[in-house]
């Protein structure tokens, strides 16, 4: 069963360039009951956060057995999301953050293991935030396999199709993009043929479950075309150019509702988190965010791009010295600024 769908995934991923790359989800058998490193928890909707750890369960390999006794299933880490709170509205969300897809094909296999209420289990993909993101899942008891958009918070009508999907069963899903064209496949056959949509270019990916849904995810994994903005090169080539920089951060609204989210950083864990108040301070009004502490000085202020206007914020981290002013620090800090409006024309041109 799982042979042929990775035959069809294969060939599917040979349309990327040949720079494409590969990120597989790994689940290590030692975070047994923890939550897998470079994900966090988020909650889309109502009710209590769900719960993902790593468990150990029975999964079928994916390479066929090399003799008729060998044995094809074996208990290995999973993702597994636990909790049961049966609210509707309630759709935990657990996001990886190391790093912001636009072209991909994202592949996992899912097991509906438990729920009253729902037994749903799908993938968060181009994902901004907890208000704006598109999921495919499946539904068991629905008897679904359906695509939704999220914009603001307003969840578009379903596309898809009615397939049965057998609960304590390991089944497979993929999620394709490309550009603004994306499709979805169930078990190695596509289900949801190419559909366009403009709503959002690239974002993180996750895992997604519904109400009381108890759900397991394992082999997961990723092939895409590696992105980067021109404020990630802006931030890399401040680090470079300034040694005595600790650490640096762009803010810019990313969606419809203006709200600032960090767009590059040298933490790559806090791609797409929601900016301090300082930083919307900082564009809301005139002048500059100083802080210092533990040997460190901060100053965030804004970035203006061609016609002046000012279109984002950045933080830049530096190590303090005997005698350091604030005066001072801005004094530091200004050539790094400057440097960086130098390459901006627009807002489009940091975060496309």
């Amino acid at each position: 069963m799982f042979g042929k769908a990775t035959a069809i995934i294969a060939l599917l991923l040979v349309s990327f360039a040949m720079k494409a790359a590969e990120l597989a989800f790994e689940f290590p058998v030692e975070k047994v009951g923890q939550l897998p490193s470079d994900f966090r928890s988020v909650l889309a909707g109502q009710g209590t956060a769900g719960e993902w750890k790593i468990v150990l369960d029975d999964v079928p390999s994916l390479m066929a057995p090399f003799t008729p006794k060998a044995a094809g299933t074996g208990k290995r880490p999973v993702l597994a999301q636990t909790s049961r709170d049966p609210m509707d509205e309630r759709f935990p969300i657990l996001v990886y953050g190391g790093e912001i897809f636009g072209d991909f094909a994202f592949t996992t296999r899912f097991k509906l293991v438990e729920g009253v209420k729902e037994q749903m289990a799908g993938v968060v993909f181009r994902y901004v935030d907890e208000k704006n993101f598109y999921y495919v899942r499946a539904s068991g008891l629905g008897k679904t396999f359906n695509f939704f958009k999220v914009i603001n918070g307003l969840r578009s009508v379903p596309i898809g199709v009615s397939v049965e999907i057998p609960r304590n069963v390991w089944h497979e899903m993929t999620v394709e993009c490309k550009g603004t064209r994306m499709r979805a496949l169930l078990n190695g056959r596509e289900v949801l043929p190419w559909l366009d949509d403009k709503s959002i270019a690239a974002g993180s990916v996750g895992f997604w479950t519904k109400s009381d849904s108890v759900s397991y995810f394992a082999d997961a994994k990723i092939v895409y075309v590696p992105r980067e903005t021109l404020a990630q090169v802006l931030v890399r080539d401040a680090i470079k150019k300034y040694p005595r920089l600790v650490g640096v951060k762009i803010y810019a609204p990313v969606t419809n509702d203006s709200q600032l989210r960090i767009i590059a950083s040298t933490e790559g864990t806090e791609m797409g988190t929601v900016a301090p108040k300082e930083a919307a301070d900082v564009l809301a009004e005139r002048g500059f965010y100083y802080g210092k502490g533990d040997g460190i000085i901060s100053l965030t202020l804004p970035l203006h791009d061609s016609n002046g206007e000012k279109v984002a914020a950045v933080r830049v981290l530096m190590r303090s010295f005997i005698g350091q002013t604030e005066k001072n620090a801005v004094v530091r800090a200004m050539p790094v600024v400057k440097g960086m409006e130098a390459r901006i024309r627009s807002l489009d041109d940091l975060v496309q």
